[in-house]
């Protein structure tokens, strides 16, 4: 059974048109779905092995295996995106992680088991992230309808970390971390059923002989293009959760307590909703290119206010503003999608989320071990510092890239 066929996106565009688009509903309903079952089943998994262990360490250990695996996932089965038709990918990847943490739940399941399912869900992950953005495509167009489309998906994974948390805690007070997987479980079928009837079936979007050929990851990261949009979208992250990696640390120093841990957690991600939302509802799809290179430049900037020694409130602001300048990620989300061969395109969008799911856990890990060096707040400062000249360095290559490609294809008149 088919949902029938998807209207037509209007002219002019914004949050509230493309909301219009019924399977765009269903994308974005099972994405707030998958998202609350990662969540709620990242923290039950934490509380469960600590209850097994009570080693902290291999509390903190569920939680990082689920950045582990995203390059394995990214790199191994980023061509299942573009082989398969991507409605039966995006069902499968959610009834695997529903089978991953329904075997969880299983009484007696032993620590290793429930981290190599932990595992088995992550790797799953970018394949499905990536196979939903380039199905956003096939909904919305590629043009700015697909740009606020994504858009509102950051959006909301932005939110998950403002209170997808709390909530997963709250939830732990009421019912025990099995019962709370078994929540998650619901989260993933639900998922898939929104996706089955949701959308409409679409054939694979590559061709084997292309694959055999050996014009599918390797072609995308030969294209120039391609690879410093890539490096534009992952770079930069690294250096932004440089704070976040050391809120803890840096909200003792300034004696702010656990409510000043709380807001320097917060304010990133606040800033950057606020960004997204007053560059997708205020600013038209020409401007939102024309800012991608200035505001990616700032990225990091504000990190070197940190060298002044700010108190609480001016840090937040500081990391309130280094959140806004992720803006320019929508004007980059067009040049990205208009970069790529439509046929690699949910390859392409899924090494786009495996990469920079790796290169965030790499910032944490860096993070670390500069502030063991150099302090907290240096380590900061070296983020700003190294971070803004990785940026300018980002720009201009974009700038080249544009320009012999736009050469080229006035050469061969397309």
């Amino acid at each position: 059974m088919s949902a029938p066929p998807t209207a037509p996106v209007a002219p002019r565009t914004g949050y509230r048109h493309v909301l219009a688009v019924p399977e765009f509903r269903a994308l974005f309903a099972a994405h707030v779905l998958s998202l609350l079952g990662m969540v709620v089943s990242e923290i039950a998994l934490s509380v469960l092995v600590y209850d097994l262990t009570s080693s902290p360490l291999m509390s903190a250990l569920a939680f990082a295996v689920g950045f582990l695996p995203y390059a394995l996932g990214g790199t191994l089965l980023a061509p299942v995106a573009d082989r398969f038709p991507a409605r039966r990918v995006l069902v499968v990847c959610d009834l695997v992680c529903a089978a991953c943490v329904a075997v969880m739940v299983v009484p007696g399941t032993g620590v290793a088991v429930l981290l190599g399912l932990r595992c088995g869900v992550a790797v799953v992950s970018p394949v499905f992230s990536g196979t939903r953005m380039a199905t956003l495509a096939d909904v919305l167009g590629d043009g700015d309808a697909f740009v606020l489309g994504r858009s509102l998906i950051r959006i909301v994974s932005q939110s998950a970390l403002l209170v997808g948390y709390g909530t997963g805690g709250l939830l732990l007070t009421v019912v025990s971390p099995r019962h709370a997987l078994l929540i998650t479980v619901g989260t993933f079928l639900a998922s898939a059923a929104l996706l089955r009837f949701g959308t409409r079936r679409r054939p694979a979007r590559g061709r084997p002989e292309r694959a055999e050929k050996g014009g599918g990851t390797r072609a995308l990261l030969a294209n120039r293009r391609v690879l410093v949009l890539l490096l534009v979208f992952w770079v930069p992250s690294m250096f932004l959760v440089f704070p976040e990696a050391l809120a803890a640390p840096y909200s003792h120093t300034l004696g702010a307590g656990s409510t000043g841990l709380g807001l320097l957690m917060c304010a990133l991600p606040v800033g950057t909703i606020a960004g997204e939302l007053f560059a997708g509802a205020r600013l038209g799809a020409a401007t939102r290119e024309r800012i991608v290179l200035p505001l990616l430049c700032l990225a990091v900037v504000p990190y070197l206010g940190y060298a002044l020694a700010p108190g609480l409130w001016p840090s937040l602001l500081l990391l309130v503003l280094a959140g806004a300048c992720s803006a320019y990620t929508l004007g980059l989300d067009q040049w990205f999608v208009r970069a790529v061969p439509e046929e690699l395109r949910g390859r392409a969008m899924t090494l786009l989320s495996a990469g920079l799911m790796t290169i965030q856990g790499v910032g944490m890990a860096l993070a670390g071990v500069v502030a063991e060096v150099m302090g907290v707040r240096a380590a900061v400062v070296a983020a700003g510092a190294v971070g803004t000249v990785c940026c300018v360095v980002l720009a201009v290559g974009c700038r080249v890239t544009e320009s012999r490609d736009g050469a080229a294809r006035d050469m061969t008149g397309r």
